[in-house]
């Protein structure tokens, strides 16, 4: 089993947020564009500590913990990434065509382990709408409706040449040697 805790940057970076946010208020008092960026600031705080409190994932061999939601790796149909790494943004396709937005706030290495370790063991998903064979270089399996094709032949010398060899060679297999003045 695998653990991801939410990164405590988030955190620091909501509590800044939020100090600057109190900080913008108190320049507002006097002027009112000031307002501004105190509305930012507190947008901006809440959601890096909503960010914060998301609960933490385990990757199991046998399925995947969001919080108390568990999804069985066989329930899994389709994982995309979205454009966004840290905080890590995946949509779920699961059966029956539900889906589910895992969202990680973690850093970026764990993000992308975290993004491996999903990829890996949805073996029956299409990872971002690619087979998860093909993605990952895996010989597919031969089907019974798949035919062999013959490799393909190449002529490397001419005709007249190749009767030239086969000549020589039958005169090697007898005199043991080549030599051009026994041709004479």
């Amino acid at each position: 089993m695998t653990r991801y805790l939410p990164s405590k940057q988030y955190q620091y970076a909501g509590v800044a947020a939020l100090v600057l946010a109190l900080v913008c208020a108190c320049f507002a008092v006097s002027w009112p564009l000031a307002w501004i960026p105190t509305g930012l600031f507190l947008a901006t705080g809440g959601l890096m500590l909503l960010l914060s409190l998301l609960p933490a994932i385990e990757v199991h061999a046998t399925h995947l913990a969001i919080g108390n939601r568990l999804i069985g790796w066989e329930e899994i149909r389709r994982v995309d990434r979205t454009g966004f790494v840290s905080p890590l943004v995946v949509k779920l396709t699961l059966a029956n065509d539900r889906c589910a937005l895992l969202v990680y706030p973690g850093g970026l290495e764990s993000s992308n382990s975290l993004l491996r370790h999903l990829r890996r063991m949805a073996r029956e998903a299409l990872l971002d709408g690619i087979p998860y064979r093909q993605f990952w270089g895996e010989a597919t399996p031969s089907g019974s409706d798949r035919r062999a094709m013959p490799s393909p032949k190449y002529q490397v010398v001419r005709a007249e040449d190749e009767v030239e060899i086969e000549r020589m060679l039958q005169r090697l297999k007898t005199v043991g040697h080549l030599d051009r003045t026994d041709e004479k």
